[in-house]
């Protein structure tokens, strides 16, 4: 598999997308256009050069679907369907109950599309439960319209990217006239975002709804119980702040969130694999990408940044 990446030793590649205050890649991430924002959250691209023979092993656990375009490097995800290997071609990713992993040979270029909780069904008229902790070798969205190369040139700035997945969304919603998602699905996912401590039948209570009328709503938008969904943003909450990607005032109250150490590192490995301590000195390449897309947009939602303004944990 050639040569392996570490997170934190010298780093064998150029980033061309932003690093954090350690001078570790990111990615390129803004929200999308107000036209598009009632289905998609985020906007995110990768560019990484790298040495042909090295492999990036790392992984990813996305809370919401990915339309991603990835090229350059050859790709490869242990999916709950078995090994699965992409280059230079569209995906789609389902949100994920754990950490996936996933790895690179090769530049790491990637462009992807978080849709908003709900979107999926909305656009597509599928249901999400059956994509979780899959990929699909697709393009329903015709992101790419005759070859990833020619529409995203590998010497484009990551911006250039982003303004061509757009359009191609919009030429998509154009055409097909999706309803937007239940507003609830919004509101459960602010609450995870904000206080993932809540249960689910405070937050039910809270919105005039029988907890199995919220269930079967967290089923479809999110594609996983309405708890599960709460434990995983305190766990992603928590490995952004190990990967440096996450508020440093929050750090106290991200842990005091647990009950105690064991429950911390329960929780923690049931997504992740394992602990706490273990996970901060792996690599942690594109997992910190991934969740540090998912606390821009966070601090995003909550009204924490605003609107274009740089995370704080970003190199100057």
């Amino acid at each position: 598999m050639g040569k392996q990446a570490g997170a934190d030793a010298p780093v064998q590649f150029a980033p061309r997308s932003g690093v954090n205050r350690s001078g570790m890649p990111l990615a390129a991430s803004r929200a999308p256009a107000k036209d598009l924002d009632p289905w998609i959250g985020r906007l995110v691209a990768s560019k990484l050069v790298a040495d042909e023979a090295t492999h990036i092993a790392c992984g990813i656990c996305n809370d919401v679907a990915f339309a991603r375009i990835v090229m350059g490097g050859t790709w490869d995800a242990q999916t709950a369907d078995g090994s699965m290997e992409f280059r230079d071609e569209a995906i789609l990713f389902g949100p994920q109950s754990r950490h996936m992993p996933v790895g690179c040979s090769g530049h790491v270029i990637a462009i992807g599309i978080g849709f908003r909780p709900g979107a999926i069904p909305c656009l597509l008229g599928r249901e999400l439960a059956p994509l979780v902790d899959r990929i699909e070798r697709s393009d329903p969205f015709g992101l790419i319209t005759n070859s990833a190369a020619q529409d995203y040139p590998l010497d484009a700035e990551p911006e250039q990217w982003l303004q061509t997945v757009e359009e191609a969304m919009r030429a998509f919603i154009a055409r097909v006239q999706p309803e937007k998602p239940d507003p609830l699905a919004a509101a459960f996912e602010h609450a995870s975002f904000a206080d993932p401590t809540i249960t689910p039948g405070d937050f039910a209570a809270q919105h005039g709804m029988s907890s199995r009328k919220l269930e079967r709503l967290v089923r479809r938008d999110f594609g996983i119980t309405a708890s599960t969904v709460l434990r995983r943003a305190k766990a992603l909450d928590l490995a952004a702040q190990l990967c440096g990607v996450a508020d440093e005032e929050e750090e106290s109250e991200l842990l005091l969130r647990y009950f105690d150490q064991s429950h911390l590192i329960r929780d923690f490995k049931a997504f992740f694999g394992t602990t706490p301590a273990a996970f901060r000195s792996e690599p942690r390449l594109f997992l910190r990408i991934n969740v540090e897309t998912r606390q821009a947009r966070r601090l995003a939602e909550l009204d924490r940044i605003k609107p274009g303004a740089e995370p704080p944990w970003r190199g100057e």
